[in-house]
């Protein structure tokens, strides 16, 4: 059974930092491209970094946040630093479809953690 477990979430204040962590079971982690998406209170769940045959990031996160794994721990970490209240938001540790590349869509992602809520206040 494939499982993703997250932890790392928090409350803290703008410009703060939080590092998030995700482990996977039931999947070759290594041969899997990995993901963070996140989720706002009445917004689409969006795409925030990837990790697999390159890294990527959506701009608004792109010099504050680190994805990076560990493959000897089968587990996917993002750094946010220099948090801003727009970063709040469920973040999702999501594993990406066999065959997928370069995915960015929620569709290229077949398993998804629980989430962790990330709170940046003011």
């Amino acid at each position: 059974q494939v499982q993703l477990i997250e932890s790392g979430g928090g409350s803290v204040q703008a410009g703060g930092s939080l590092r998030l962590s995700c482990v996977l079971y039931g999947r070759t982690f290594s041969k899997t491209i990995m993901a963070w998406f996140r989720q706002a209170p009445g917004k689409e769940r969006e795409f925030v970094a990837r990790s697999g045959a390159d890294t990527s990031y959506r701009a608004s996160v792109k010099d504050r946040f680190t994805i990076s794994r560990d493959n000897t721990k089968n587990t996917l970490y993002l750094q946010m630093n220099n948090l801003k209240t727009e970063d709040t938001a469920i973040y999702y540790c999501a594993a990406g479809r066999p065959g997928s590349v370069y995915p960015v869509t929620r569709a290229d992602f077949q398993d998804w953690g629980q989430g962790t809520q990330v709170t940046v206040s003011s």
